[in-house]
């Protein structure tokens, strides 16, 4: 029966709910000012609150001394990476923003909105004051070349060509980064600072993901060898601490493959936090397949489609929404965690800020160079947070 038929005649659609609307005052006495244990409570957070931002802001602005960071910005940053090779870093941060603007133009939604922010970063950088002028030439081209992309990408049709690009981004930026004899080689004793904790992070991010997906496949396959396989990699890697898959990265792998095989250390350890992350991405995943009905399995069934067909097509896409939150918190987790490998002789941006600390020329800087990665890794951080916010609300999860 239609819904129109069980209305009073002349009343055809119903109406939509009353708009509920407040002003400023009504919902701070609402929410703040209740009673008067709530207005005692609102008005000592709100002293404490502001005593603790005005102790940080007199450290911030007038007694911090921030000479520190401009001549040892570019260390911070690339690390001992040759002056002159820089280029290399900067071509592919141009690749990077011209595909990312390609991706917001074809996309839009989340890619978008991460697209603005990353030029927003750029635009800062580019008025900082000890920004060199070079620097300030690169971080213009990079927001400009994110700005053509947007535009090719908002004009044509170009959704697949941009994935192919991505895919051969990824083989680029090695080559740029490495050289590999055609470009003069760069160690990898030279990469430091947060090109190599991004390097980390993207390697095991990008692939955990799929190692993962397999890891809580096979924990729920119906095959034992491959079920308990699966199930005795996971709790064993969650069963130790990261450090310890580091440092069997780093010092039991070469003894095991004795000195026929020689992996670098930087791959050594891009290894363990992928296989480290994969173990708890697969957790993550196993709880989003565990969320879906039996049902779902049964109509699929009922439909003729076979056990792959449902799986890649009806249930993934389902269990890898539902758990949006906890992958993503997965990931801000593992690009943290990323610190942990100056433990094991490898420079990144907090092991360079050390380093820097330790230097005679520089003591007593430490506050204000920890407080500069602690600004990194938030800023970082937080475009993961708000693109993960972003993605629930474009898939409607968090109306759910």
């Amino acid at each position: 029966m239609a819904q129109s038929d069980i209305q009073p005649s002349g009343l055809k659609t119903p109406l939509p709910p009353p708009k509920h609307t407040t002003s400023l005052a009504n919902w701070l006495k609402e929410n703040l000012f209740t009673n008067w244990r709530q207005t005692l409570f609102t008005l000592a957070l709100l002293s404490f609150a502001s005593w603790l931002l005005y102790q940080v802001g007199h450290w911030v602005f007038i007694t911090a001394d921030w000479s520190v960071i401009p001549p040892n910005f570019k260390l911070l940053l690339s690390g001992q990476y040759p002056v002159d090779q820089l280029w290399r870093l900067w071509t592919g941060i141009l690749l990077f923003a011209f595909l990312l603007g390609l991706s917001a133009g074809s996309w839009k939604g989340v890619m978008k909105h991460v697209a603005f922010f990353l030029s927003l970063i750029f635009l800062v950088c580019l008025v900082l004051p000890f920004v060199a002028f070079e620097t300030r030439l690169w971080l213009s081209g990079a927001i400009l070349i994110m700005g053509a992309g947007f535009g090719l990408g908002h004009y044509f049709k170009i959704k697949k060509p941009t994935l192919l690009l991505w895919i051969g981004f990824i083989t680029i930026a090695g080559f740029l980064l490495h050289g590999f004899g055609l470009l003069p080689s760069v160690g990898t004793n030279l990469w430091g600072g947060f090109l190599l904790t991004l390097l980390l992070a993207s390697v095991a991010i990008i692939c955990s993901f799929p190692l993962g997906l397999l890891l809580a496949l096979g924990r729920r396959s119906k095959l034992p060898a491959i079920k308990y396989f699966c199930i005795f990699y996971i709790e064993l890697i969650r069963g130790v601490p990261l450090i310890t898959i580091l440092f069997v990265a780093q010092i039991m792998l070469p003894l095991l493959l004795g000195g026929s095989v020689s992996i670098d250390h930087i791959v050594r350890a891009m290894i363990g936090l992928t296989l480290f992350n994969a173990a708890y991405l697969a957790e993550n995943i196993r709880g989003g397949l565990q969320s879906i009905p039996r049902g779902q399995f049964e109509a699929a069934h009922a439909l003729g489609l076979g056990t792959p067909v449902t799986t890649c097509f009806v249930i993934l896409p389902q269990a890898l929404k539902a758990v949006i939150p906890s992958m993503v918190g997965q990931f801000i987790a593992i690009f943290k965690d990323t610190s942990l490998v100056a433990i094991v002789g490898l420079i990144d941006l907090l092991g360079m800020a050390r380093n820097i600390a330790a230097n005679p020329e520089f003591i007593g800087y430490q506050m204000e160079l920890f407080l500069f990665v602690a600004l990194v890794f938030f800023i970082f951080c937080s475009i993961l947070s708000y693109a993960s916010r972003r993605i629930e609300h474009s898939l409607g999860v968090g109306d759910r």
